[in-house]
């Protein structure tokens, strides 16, 4: 008897840490880093201190919720750089990026945190990146002053896009991206932009 107690309390236990770890992921999607730890407690419908007996801190509950977007930007990265043409490689990576960041909004701003919990899977990503921006350049593709943190900001800027909806922030961030990637580009050349959202109402 005292053995499947133990073995329902450990299910149990299993169960509620996998339900906080999705409601956090979903919250910091959703609306940001700043969701309290409370708020998680309450949608997870477990108490505070639950939360805290898997999760110590937010910083170890903010690694494990990002760990896996994470580790996706990094192999969005490695697609760019296996791309034939480095300047196709780099807006592939640019408008991947966009993308995903416009659908998360707590990604960009764990990405550019100084949490050391991010530390080692950002300093492999931008590593990855500086490499295909050299190879860019040196195609002809890039222009020759671009810097990483050109890319940074407009990653930031783009993670602040605000519409009724992931399908609309996704259509509005394809268009920020064209325009990033056109200034971007060494010897613009003027191309159709995808068409435009209306964000204002």
């Amino acid at each position: 008897m005292t053995a499947e107690v133990s073995q329902k309390s450990r299910s149990d236990a299993r169960d509620n840490r996998a339900r906080i770890l999705a409601v956090a992921r979903a919250a910091f999607a959703a609306e940001g880093l700043d969701v309290p730890i409370r708020e998680i407690a309450r949608r997870a419908q477990v108490g505070p201190a639950t939360v805290y007996r898997h999760f110590p801190t937010k910083e170890t509950l903010l690694a494990e919720a990002f760990a896996e977007p994470m580790a996706m930007c990094s192999a969005v990265v490695e697609e760019g750089l296996a791309a034939g043409d480095p300047w196709q490689g780099f807006c592939q990576v640019v408008e991947k990026l966009m993308e995903v960041h416009a659908l998360d909004r707590g990604l960009s701003r764990a990405f550019t945190s100084r949490l050391p919990y991010f530390t080692a899977d950002r300093e492999r990503t931008m590593g990855l990146f500086a490499q295909l921006v050299r190879r860019a350049k040196e195609s002809g593709g890039l222009r020759a002053d671009l810097v990483l943190e050109d890319v940074v900001v407009a990653l930031m800027a783009n993670e602040g896009i605000r519409a009724a909806s992931p399908e609309l922030r996704v259509a509005a961030s394809r268009r920020f991206a064209a325009l990033m990637l056109q200034s971007f580009r060494a010897g613009p050349v003027a191309a159709p932009l995808p068409p435009a959202v209306r964000l204002l109402r």
